[in-house]
């Protein structure tokens, strides 16, 4: 016996029915003759809600192996696979641009938490950890300490890179001697406002172009970017470049931060496309 869809009652008297039902029915069939399976209950009020000026006169509650659709089984088009394409940029920029990343044409704004607010009387820094010398900083001691200019890009892990940026701030080596830090302590936590923190090792901490940064291209920082002090590390993703920095703690052995808790790279290397943990 055929399975037939029937107009308004009147038995016999087909509708001719769209493309898309068509191909409904092609995959009915197609199962039917392949699989050799009884299917099961053939639930018609989902048909019916989604072709609903096509009502059968009676509901079928089975339909067996064998059993075929009357509408023409109708071959449906295979669909294109989109292979996304990864970002380039210009031979000129290769140098400068770490693979998978594109050149924003702004600074975007991204972080984790609330943008903390300053106030600089309750404000202060802390340096603590494995040192000869623990500190505590007022803002009023950051601002007077040895500053030092430096430039250097940002890249950030969701693919944006920033050029150009000219920083001035406090050295990473004025930290070290300032703290005495011990020889054992190999590592390094950042501390940010909001209990955020960003691992690094002590090498990359005192490489090149690392800077305590207080101002951007000779104006203070903004809220948004990290004022009144952050941390910019141009060699790694941006993640590591902390806002808002409250405190260096110096460890002999890797703690991880924030987003390294979370399956993120404990290197973040962006020429090595280092984003997330092996």
């Amino acid at each position: 016996m055929r399975y037939s869809l029937a107009n308004g009652g009147k038995a016999g008297r087909r509708r001719s029915l769209p493309r898309l039902y068509r191909d409904h029915i092609a995959c009915v069939n197609h199962s039917l003759i392949f699989t050799g399976k009884r299917l099961p209950v053939l639930q018609l009020s989902i048909v019916r809600a989604a072709f609903a000026s096509y009502t059968p006169a009676k509901e079928t509650s089975a339909v067996s192996a064998g059993s075929l659709a009357q509408e023409d089984c109708v071959a449906q088009r295979p669909r294109l696979v989109r292979v996304p394409r990864r970002p380039t940029v210009s031979s000129e920029m290769a140098d400068r641009v770490p693979p998978g990343q594109i050149v924003a044409s702004r600074w975007p704004v991204l972080h984790q938490g609330d943008i903390p607010m300053f106030v600089p009387a309750l404000w202060n820094f802390r340096v603590w950890g494995l040192v000869a010398n623990p500190l505590l900083w007022t803002w009023d001691d950051v601002r007077t300490l040895p500053t030092i200019a430096t430039a250097g890009d940002l890249h950030c892990v969701t693919r944006w890179s920033t050029l150009d940026h000219e920083w001035r701030g406090v050295s990473p080596r004025t930290i070290l001697e300032r703290a005495g830090v011990l020889a054992t302590a190999g590592h390094v936590l950042l501390h940010a406002d909001g209990g955020y923190t960003a691992n690094i090792t002590r090498e990359i901490f005192l490489g090149d172009n690392v800077i305590l940064a207080t101002h951007h291209d000779g104006q203070p920082l903004s809220p948004e970017h990290g004022a009144p002090l952050r941390m910019v590390i141009p060699g790694r993703y941006a993640w590591k470049s902390v806002k808002w920095l409250r405190g260096i703690e110096f460890l002999a052995a890797e703690r991880p931060g924030f987003w390294e808790e979370y399956g993120y790279s404990r290197s973040a290397d962006p020429w090595r496309e280092e984003r997330f943990a092996s």
